[in-house]
């Protein structure tokens, strides 16, 4: 007799009996899907987005600071409390660094003292017109700006023949351009420090390790050390193949320093460093939290839509009883009601998340970067969440009695 009874409200009368219950109201299934769909997508986009920023921040790491390295004389304390060059880097140490194994592109830079100097593009003598800021200038060996990963943007850059004969030539940032209003190189045209002449060879731009530059005058080493008197070189910047750092590290202090090696400061990053590592991990837990957000807001929006349909549907439940159907069988019929809006949610929400991914990469010329696993998740997880905000108002529904129901109350 109990066998009978049960087959009455089977699995396949459950599927029938909530497809209809959810089919009954076609805008409100349409809003509480609205509400999963936003839930599962903000869950996929944020996932997607955190791996395929994470993705491109590793990448810059290992085309930028793990490829780029520094070398610059170590400072040691005086007697008098100051801080002063224990050995200066050598005036040939670009080349001897270009020597090591891995290492792409040198260039040697100092900074230049211009001080009382101004720097124009056309020489005024006017005593009554204040004086403006002039651009900072720099001396550099010629293959500088490609150790920084620069551009020539205009004209050529200075080399080792105008370095040697001390030729007054320069090349301006492109920030500093802009300022003396140099737009273009092919006319040669000059600016003036002081009342010296120095033509103007190119523009650049483009550097990643020392922007400071784009807003410099860069001069050859030999026409600073002719015209300023440049004491030494101030750093050696190195761009070096992915891995080679190690290499660089021990011979590169050497080379330029060969009887104490140790006086020069060496900064060669490695591959796995913490600082990627630390921004992978923030960004990660940023997008997660905002992703679990989105996910509570989607389950209390099926959760409240759910126990309103019993609320609304209490002479019905009360009737089933009457007719037979058990607690279990009304607690089914509204979960099963649930999980499927939760489960619908979810697929629609994971393919609109994956499509946002998609389009914000291709936006920002990224390569998007989505694990598999996190969108079956994310589509299944729209069931999860439809189960778990089901649970009570299954629990709500099944404690109705006949009697109470049938007579309008709960």
């Amino acid at each position: 007799m109990a066998r009978e009874r049960s087959a009455r409200f089977g699995f396949r009368d459950l599927m029938r009996e909530s497809a209809a219950g959810i089919d009954a109201r076609p805008g409100r299934l349409t809003m509480t899907i609205i509400g999963t769909v936003l839930g599962i997508a903000s869950v996929v986009v944020t996932i997607g987005l955190a791996q395929t920023a994470s993705g491109q921040i590793a990448r810059t790491f290992d085309a930028v600071s793990v490829t780029q390295a520094q070398a610059e004389p170590r400072t040691q304390r005086t007697q008098s409390g100051q801080d002063a060059v224990a050995v200066p880097l050598p005036w040939d140490g670009h080349l001897r660094a270009a020597g090591v194994a891995g290492v792409e592109a040198t260039g040697l830079v100092a900074s230049v003292n211009t001080t009382g100097l101004a720097v124009t593009a056309v020489p005024i003598n006017d005593p009554s017109v204040a004086a403006a800021v002039s651009p900072p200038v720099v001396a550099a060996t010629g293959d500088l700006i490609t150790a920084l990963r620069g551009e020539i943007t205009a004209g050529r850059s200075f080399d080792a023949g105008h370095d040697a004969r001390a030729d007054r030539v320069v090349l301006l940032g492109a920030r500093a351009a802009e300022r003396l209003g140099v737009w273009r190189v092919d006319s040669q045209p000059s600016i003036f420090i002081g009342d010296r002449s120095y033509t103007v060879l190119g523009i650049f731009d483009g550097v990643q390790r020392r922007s400071d530059l784009l807003d410099s005058v860069v001069l050859p080493m030999g026409t600073a050390r002719a015209d300023f008197d440049l004491a030494m070189p101030d750093q050696l910047h190195i761009r070096m193949a992915m891995g080679a750092g190690p290499v660089i590290a021990e011979q590169v202090p050497v080379l330029l320093n060969p009887n104490n090696p140790e006086l020069v400061n060496m900064q060669v990053p490695t591959v796995g460093t913490g600082m990627r590592d630390n921004i992978q991990a923030d960004v990660n837990v940023i997008f997660l939290a905002l992703g679990g957000v989105a996910l509570l807001v989607g389950g209390l929006g099926i959760a409240n839509v759910t126990l309103l349909s019993v609320m609304e549907r209490v002479g019905e439940i009360g009737l089933r009883r009457a007719l037979g159907a058990r607690r279990r069988d009304i607690g089914g019929l509204f979960m099963l009601e649930s999980v499927t809006v939760g489960l619908v949610g979810g697929l629609i929400g994971a393919a609109i998340g994956v499509a946002v991914v998609v389009a914000a990469s291709v936006a920002q010329n990224w390569t998007p970067i989505l694990d598999t696993s996190v969108v079956i998740a994310a589509a299944l997880g729209g069931g999860v969440i439809g189960l778990v905000a089901g649970v009570y108002p299954a629990l709500k529904a099944s404690a109705i009695e006949p009697i109470a129901a049938l007579r309008g109350g709960l």
